[in-house]
């Protein structure tokens, strides 16, 4: 694949924020490209992937996601592989090597009851490495009372939290994995970031970060989001037994190999 020349340059305090928090706030890098990932978002709802998860708990508007899609949807194609996404992931993670790892589609509905709790994403993924990135691109404006919560300096850690479904249940059932300690009833203790929001901004955070998300039970809007998952130098293939999210069952790699192949393609490159 040739490495496209797209690219956006950072000022330090936005990529020292990243090394040191764990997540920033990127202004208006995506603008020229919220039109055409609308469209694709339009075209993902009206089509979901089989690995379309959506939520549509009891008295309350629904919550939709999908994964997966950008080899389908036009659109999701071109972003990944054209947008200055890579360059702003490459200056971000300091990394030589940027790989796209997988995109995510959330819409919550004005009215949803569902939160989405506090949690890690790194335990999810097939994927182990020190330069990991999201990019969580809001669609429409987002108020910092609706916003994505992160807690700054948690990938600092040194903790993987146990993953859990949305439903409470584990995901691995013999993890010996801690618990998530209770955020919401110590909010005091920890540095919460989030952000007023417009549509071509993005936070960008490491996958060991720990988020959130609140219900939308204020909003007469919705709030879609496209988030685009990126991994740097030497990341690693992590075998979950198929119980990632997501889950790959096609990639033939072995844990401990280095994350390669038409589903995790090079997008950037650092050439000087």
């Amino acid at each position: 694949m040739a490495i496209p020349d797209s690219s956006v340059t950072l000022d330090d305090a936005t990529i020292k924020a990243f090394q040191t928090d764990g997540v920033t706030v990127v202004r208006g890098a995506f603008t020229a490209w919220i039109e055409a990932l609308r469209t694709g978002m339009d075209a993902t709802m009206a089509t979901p992937s089989p690995l379309e998860r959506s939520y549509h708990p009891e008295g309350s508007a629904p919550f939709f996601q999908d994964l997966c899609n950008w080899q389908r949807i036009p659109q999701f194609r071109n972003f990944i592989e054209n947008s200055p996404a890579g360059s702003v992931a490459a200056q971000l993670m300091q990394a030589h090597e940027v790989r796209f790892f997988h995109d995510h589609e959330l819409v919550k509905e004005p009215g949803t009851t569902l939160v989405t709790p506090w949690h890690q994403d790194s335990p999810y993924y097939c994927v182990t490495g020190e330069k990991t990135l999201s990019l969580w691109i809001p669609l429409d404006p987002v108020t910092k009372e609706q916003c994505l919560e992160c807690v700054s300096g948690s990938h600092h850690w040194g903790v993987t939290h146990r993953p859990r479904r949305f439903d409470g249940s584990r995901l691995y059932e013999d993890d010996s994995m801690p618990e998530m300690p209770d955020i919401d009833a110590n909010r005091a203790l920890y540095a919460i970031r989030s952000w007023d929001l417009a549509p071509g901004d993005a936070i960008a955070f490491d996958f060991r970060t720990i988020h959130g998300a609140p219900a939308t039970t204020s909003n007469t809007k919705r709030r879609r989001v496209f988030s685009a998952r990126w991994v740097g130098d030497n990341a690693r293939f992590a075998d979950r037994g198929g119980k990632g999210s997501p889950p790959f069952p096609h990639v033939s790699l072995k844990d401990g190999d280095l994350l390669d192949g038409p589903d995790f393609p090079v997008i950037y490159k650092v050439t000087s």
